[in-house]
């Protein structure tokens, strides 16, 4: 307590004067419009930085919950999407008594992802617990990354595009024309789409999508675009080099894709084998 005392006796002429502007500073400030407008705004200058900075440190540490908020909105609306025979989404279509849902979509994360040897997989932190079963596709927001071959309690395997025993359907997107997506280990930035009618207009840069003759993937999702292209040694297709939308080195969130009619399709398709 002395300290203070002797504190404030030292430096009385100092913290007079701080007092003393103080009060003048406040008179000033009251008494004249001009004054106080420039104040007030300085004051919300200081306070709205203050609150700005706070709630970026906020927005930093719930980056995962909103990325999980905004996953999961993109699931729905990405099966909208690949639910109507439509590319518009329009406010009926939205409207869930709309929608024949064929697909379902689960938002999944990559724990694991291979790109460098000839057979890749990538796992994700969705299983049978979520209702996910082999023969799921897998889905980024960009395009095709492949599909489920193994499942556990908590977790799948995908075997991913870079892999030798993939096959997809796939086709021009311009013309229809289909083809068989495979990759011949070389480049993970390159797969190839085969047996390609030779009838087919294939001119660098088409774009490549899903064909949708399959019970894996809707029709018309993203695959890429076509950087060459030659005929076979037989001369009637084409074999394309197609650069993938997605970077199969860097994938992070993924959607799984669930077709609901797959097993009545299925019992179909092998009614007469």
């Amino acid at each position: 307590m002395q300290q203070i005392i002797n504190f404030l006796i030292r430096n009385k002429t100092f913290l007079l004067f701080v007092l003393l502007f103080s009060i003048s500073l406040f008179f000033t400030i009251q008494s004249h419009s001009y004054h106080r407008s420039k104040f007030i705004n300085s004051a919300n200058f200081l306070t709205g930085g203050v609150y700005a900075s706070l709630n970026n440190i906020d927005g930093y540490f719930n980056l995962r919950t909103e990325n999980e908020i905004l996953l999961e909105e993109n699931s729905l609306l990405k099966a909208v999407l690949y639910n109507s025979e439509v590319n518009a989404v329009s406010k009926e279509i939205l409207d869930s008594t709309h929608v024949a849902s064929h697909y379902k979509l689960t938002p999944a994360e990559v724990y694991k992802n291979s790109y460098s040897a000839t057979n890749n997989y990538l796992i994700i932190n969705k299983g049978q617990q979520d209702s996910i079963g082999e023969d799921f596709g897998v889905i980024s927001s960009k395009g095709i990354v492949g599909i489920i071959d193994n499942t556990s309690n908590g977790y799948s395997r995908v075997i991913s595009v870079l892999n030798t025993n993939i096959r997809v359907n796939a086709k021009l997107k311009k013309t229809n024309h289909f083809g068989t997506l495979t990759w011949n280990g070389n480049s993970p930035k390159i797969v190839q789409l085969i047996d390609v009618p030779n009838q087919a207009p294939v001119a660098i840069g088409d774009s490549i999508v899903t064909g949708g003759l399959s019970t894996i993937f809707p029709k018309n999702i993203p695959v890429g675009t076509v950087v060459d292209f030659k005929l076979d040694e037989t001369e009637n297709y084409f074999t394309l080099d197609i650069e993938l939308y997605n970077d199969m080195t860097n994938i992070g969130h993924v959607y799984i894709i669930e077709n609901k009619d797959f097993s009545e399709i299925s019992t179909l398709s092998t009614a007469d084998e």
